[in-house]
């Protein structure tokens, strides 16, 4: 059995989703939730010193950060940044991250040090797996010498955020399904060297 301080925390994330998903972030009080989960205030502040923290946990758990992402290391460059660009934790979480994000992008537009902190949170696990694959393309001899590593990871995203973003959220069409060989494939235009390509 689990001790009654993880049951309630979890009991916490659990209500903290439900609410911030459909009233959104900021209509979601501390007070809404300690009684959505049963537990009182005085346990949550035990636990988060404040919404901003534990609104930063459940987008955490949402997006699968709060698990250890996989490393992608077959020995195909080429296929290890296409698997690497596909990556997306916890897919059976999918939905609710669908319907929290509008919420999201309204909150942390508003409160700049929570979208600061998010954006923090989400992107640098991975900028850094990113950054990992193209030094390890570099000593591997599979890429130039000297790429500048923001540079790279730039040409990577760029698409990605153009496409499940932009093209998708803003403009309501449909990503294309092999997006990210096409920008691994200009990515290793531009950086690979001739004849090398694993």
């Amino acid at each position: 059995m689990r001790p009654r301080s993880a049951q309630a925390h979890e009991k916490v994330l659990e209500a903290a989703i439900e609410l911030f998903a459909e009233r959104g972030i900021d209509a979601a009080s501390m007070d809404a939730i300690a009684e959505s989960s049963g537990v009182s205030k005085a346990t949550i502040y035990k636990h988060w010193p404040d919404k901003d923290t534990l609104a930063l946990e459940v987008l955490a758990h949402l997006f699968g950060l709060d698990e250890e992402l996989p490393t992608y290391d077959s020995g195909n460059f080429r296929a290890d940044l296409i698997a690497q660009l596909r990556c997306e934790p916890a897919p059976e979480r999918k939905a609710l991250r669908e319907k929290i994000m509008p919420h999201l992008i309204a909150y942390a537009s508003r409160n700049q040090e929570f979208g600061l902190a998010w954006r923090n949170q989400a992107v640098e696990p991975g900028r850094l797996a990113i950054a990992n694959l193209i030094r390890r393309g570099e000593k591997r001899g599979v890429l130039k010498r000297g790429i500048d590593t923001e540079v790279g990871i730039a040409l990577l995203l760029g698409p990605m955020i153009y496409g499940k973003f932009f093209l998708t959220r803003k403009l309501g069409r449909k990503c294309p399904d092999n997006l990210e060989e096409y920008a691994v494939d200009a990515f290793l235009a531009a950086f690979g060297r001739a004849g090398e390509r694993e």
